[in-house]
């Protein structure tokens, strides 16, 4: 996150400008859209500026699922704070345990030295007054040295709850950066991990890996008659089809951009990932959003879909490519229905 340093006169100017590219693209004026407008508009995030610029190519438009890309990329990196804040904790918790540690070690030390002079009390005494003080002392030492002991334990026993605690925080952090919120499959971050990952499987295994591409048949009318709220809907719709039509639960779902979806199948040859997209799009075709206050069926859905399997020399840029053509073929060809590439 960046810091705004700039004067009100100046922060007035960038704001107008703010406004101007907010009206001109089609992301809601929530502040996450404000956020992504007024760093690029002041000109103090040379990366996210870079980033709006190629957007603008890919989707002309600037939409939500632009914006939260971008957001998330370049304005607030997964929960930097967050990860900040336990990284603190985590580093808190460490350092209680080494002076907890330090300062038995040190007790253990003198316990030492007082054992070496209870020895040397043992050898030279002449008297039982004097081996008497000698056993108070350590007796006196050795109750030290147990509650020293217990206290590292009992903390030691602490920290690793703590820790424990951290790791599943850390955990989650990382898991809900790769969550598409709105439909709660993979989002774009999480799809390029994952399929970075599974091709290197694939290589090592010599089993194929394949891509479908999902994209679902005019989705702008969608938005343009019923609004962005019944566009939500549909996708959450869409996203559960798509879910429940996944056979292996090594399997991967990713909303890949706007009304766009993609599945990764692990050990899975063409014919059956064009099986798995056609029964998809059946039942994607089966769906009816129902007008909530009149209970009439008020649209249809229909998905098209492209298929590609990798190749030995694929990387995932051209297996996307391939699946992204073919999808591209299937909605050339009329829609509601299933390309191979």
């Amino acid at each position: 996150m960046h810091t705004y340093e700039e004067t009100r006169e100046r922060s007035a100017e960038v704001l107008r400008m703010t406004l101007a590219l907010m009206g001109q693209y089609e992301a809601a004026f929530n502040p996450l859209t404000f956020a992504v407008w007024y760093e690029h508009a002041a000109g103090i995030n040379g990366r996210l500026s870079r980033a709006v610029e190629a957007a603008r190519l890919t989707d002309p438009r600037i939409g939500d699922e632009t914006i939260a890309r971008l957001y998330q990329d370049y304005v607030c990196p997964i929960d930097a704070q967050g990860m900040q804040r336990a990284s603190g904790e985590l580093e808190r918790v460490m350092s209680g345990l080494a002076d907890s540690a330090a300062s038995t070690s040190d007790r253990a030390g003198s316990f030492g030295e007082t054992l070496a002079n209870f020895e040397d009390a043992l050898t030279s005494a002449r008297a039982s007054s004097e081996l008497g003080q000698a056993l108070d002392k350590v007796r006196g030492s050795t109750t030290e040295m147990k509650d020293s002991t217990a206290a590292l334990a009992h903390q030691v026993a602490m920290g690793r709850q703590e820790i424990q605690r951290l790791r599943e925080d850390l955990s989650r952090a990382r898991n809900d950066a790769m969550i598409d919120p709105l439909t709660g499959v993979l989002n774009r971050r999480g799809f390029d991990q994952q399929i970075e990952a599974m091709l290197e499987r694939a290589r090592e295994t010599g089993q194929p890996l394949s891509v479908v591409m999902f994209d679902i048949d005019r989705f702008k009318a969608v938005n343009d008659t019923y609004g962005h709220v019944m566009g939500d809907r549909v996708l959450q719709a869409v996203a559960e089809v798509l879910r429940s039509g996944m056979s292996n639960s090594s399997n991967a779902l990713a909303r890949y951009g706007g009304e766009e979806f993609a599945a990764l199948l692990p050990n899975t040859h063409q014919e059956d990932a064009v099986a798995l997209a056609e029964s998809c799009r059946l039942q994607a075709k089966a769906l009816r959003v129902l007008d909530r206050r009149k209970q009439e069926v008020m649209l249809t859905v229909t998905i098209s879909a492209g298929t590609s399997a990798s190749r030995p020399n694929d990387d995932s840029a051209s297996l996307i490519a391939r699946a992204d053509q073919a999808l591209y073929s299937a909605k050339q060809s009329g829609r509601d229905r299933v390309v191979c590439a």
